[in-house]
């Protein structure tokens, strides 16, 4: 590693110069000064072909009883808030898409899409009532433009739903396991997902400490 790394703008909010605040053996980690989005530098991230190699591990499927009381710390307070025949998507979906098929088992219509698994770029063309990732967002190369772009499919009064570990404090982030799947590579708090809230004009609740809503307000 650089023995002075540079000051990365924060691939959230893009503001310049962030510093390294922790170092691993395998990877600097900066610290956004006006989001406080955590972040890994993109020299650092995996490969496409060593991503989806990890993602190949993952063993997540509708029958799993534990995948599903999982999943349902987010599908239960969103369903909450849906109106009947609410539309939605689920990004990022995986090899075992899971929450897409609760959601169609209590009347939703669902679309899926992963780059990987659910490549369907029309799937990100249209339209939603309701918009869910679920460990993904850990994942995203360019959260700020992701998002923003999810956020423009949503319909007004639309809900975004996400499930990721919240970053924590310097001592506790050099312990945390979150850090050690090569594929994470931004880390969110609090206040990362309020300013998010703030910059997009939405209602910000975090239901459980990995349980995140964020609602389009109306016009």
């Amino acid at each position: 590693m650089d023995a002075q790394p540079p000051r990365l703008p924060c691939p959230l909010c893009g503001v310049p110069e962030n510093p390294r605040f922790f170092q691993d053996r395998r990877r600097d980690y900066h610290r956004c000064r006006r989001c406080d989005l955590r972040f890994v530098p993109p020299h650092q991230y995996p490969d496409p072909a060593t991503e989806k190699a990890e993602y190949d591990r993952h063993r997540n499927h509708p029958d799993d009883p534990g995948y599903r009381r999982f999943l349902g710390r987010l599908f239960q307070p969103l369903r909450q808030r849906l109106p009947p025949g609410s539309r939605g998507l689920d990004f990022g979906c995986g090899p075992g898409p899971t929450l897409s098929v609760m959601f169609a088992e209590a009347g939703f219509e669902m679309a899926l899409y992963d780059p990987f698994y659910a490549p369907d770029a029309g799937a990100l063309a249209r339209d939603y009532d309701f918009i869910t990732a679920t460990e993904v967002v850990e994942h995203l190369h360019r959260p700020g433009q992701t998002l923003g772009r999810l956020w423009t499919r949503l319909r007004p009064g639309g809900c975004l739903g996400i499930m990721t570990k919240l970053a924590r404090e310097p001592r506790a982030f050099a312990h945390w396991h979150y850090i050690r799947d090569p594929t994470h590579v931004v880390f969110f708090s609090r206040e990362s997902f309020g300013w998010l809230a703030a910059r997009l004009g939405a209602t910000l609740e975090i239901i459980d400490p990995d349980v995140i809503l964020l609602t389009r307000n109306e016009p």
